[in-house]
């Protein structure tokens, strides 16, 4: 039987460089395992934090070491020689240039299926202000937010106060200040007073000309993955505990700052919201493929909001997306084996 070449594509121009690799290496290893060994043949490509793409010895070697490198490139825009043999790509890059429908749009104009979204899902997903209007006009219940724009935020000394007034009065304190399109949680801060308000809007504003400002809530943080293209299926939830204030970049990332507990400990009425409410984020995107998508449960009234959608999420053996699949009975080898399965099938006229 002739294996299919599936290009496995990480690393990137993002702040999540690193959390690619890992996963990337998790998902590396799923195609040495029982069946996929004899379907598939898998071609490490290594984009660089420069854009530069690297593959064969030199992608492998990061895949195996889990360590970036900056090897010299011949160019940005020339591709491995062996990108041509490649039947279909398995994207797994994280964050700004890699998950926001910028990598999906090459990997379009290649004419090659690849796993996950396409470029409007993508960009939608990784845009929080688009995505809650999408979420809007889909019905989702979800916080009270304002958007903000840089030039706002950097205008005239007459102007920024106002905005300052009218955040307070509309959603109050606490609330989070948020980088539209940035993921993992950068630039983000929980703030309580008009000195951090300034001072936060400020910060976003550095990473981003669009920034998102949400009311807190006093709720859970329940997730549920969904998988699958027209006709998605909705894991069993799960849910992300933690000490610190919020679940910030250092407690996402830092060894046991945050707890998974696999399922959900919430009432099945709750379950089946979560499901629904996921399953219909993904198809109001027309998301493909995978998706987590995360919500707040709001304990002391029942509500389920719809808090955002991770298009491309973190993959690794102990990642929130594989790990709800594994509790829902597909195995981390069989979900990427139907991962490109439904890429083939989407990549169909």
């Amino acid at each position: 039987m002739t294996k299919l070449k599936v290009g496995l594509l990480f690393g990137g121009c993002s702040g999540e460089h690193e959390v690619s690799i890992v996963s990337a290496s998790s998902i590396a290893k799923a195609f040495t395992i029982d069946a996929n060994a004899d379907k598939y043949n898998m071609l490490p490509f290594y984009i660089q934090k420069d854009g530069f793409w690297q593959g064969g010895d030199i992608a492998q070697q990061v895949l195996t070491s889990g360590k970036p490198i900056s090897a010299t490139g011949k160019s940005r825009w020339q591709f491995p020689a062996t990108a041509s043999e490649v039947d279909v790509w398995f994207p797994v890059l994280h964050g700004p240039n890699g998950e926001d429908g910028t990598v999906q749009g090459l990997l379009k104009l290649m004419q090659v299926p690849f796993v996950g979204s396409d470029v409007m899902a993508s960009s939608v997903g990784m845009d929080k202000i688009a995505m809650k209007a999408a979420f809007a006009q889909a019905g989702l219940p979800q916080v009270k937010y304002l958007a903000v724009t840089r030039s706002q935020i950097y205008s005239n000394p007459c102007v920024f106060p106002k905005l300052c007034d009218q955040i307070e009065s509309e959603l109050g304190y606490p609330c989070f200040v948020k980088p539209a399109n940035l993921g993992s949680s950068v630039g983000i801060s929980k703030v309580r007073n008009r000195p951090q308000l300034e001072a936060a809007l400020d910060s976003a504003a550095s990473y981003d000309r669009r920034v998102i400002v949400e009311a807190a809530v006093v709720a859970r943080e329940i997730e549920c993955a969904v998988l699958g293209n027209d006709q998605p299926q909705a894991s069993v939830p799960g849910e992300i505990t933690f000490e610190s204030d919020f679940y910030d970049y250092e407690t996402k990332y830092t060894p046991g700052q945050a707890q998974m507990i696999i399922p959900a400990k919430v009432p099945e009425p709750i379950v089946a919201l979560i499901q629904e409410r996921a399953l219909q984020a993904f198809l109001s995107l027309d998301a493909a493929g995978l998706a987590r998508v995360d919500f707040f449960y709001v304990e002391s009234t029942g509500e389920v909001l719809i808090n955002e959608i991770n298009t491309l999420p973190g993959f690794t053996s102990t990642s929130m997306y594989p790990e709800m699949w594994a509790a829902t009975g597909i195995s981390f080898a069989n979900l990427v084996d139907r991962l490109i399965q439904l890429a083939l099938e989407r990549g169909q006229p």
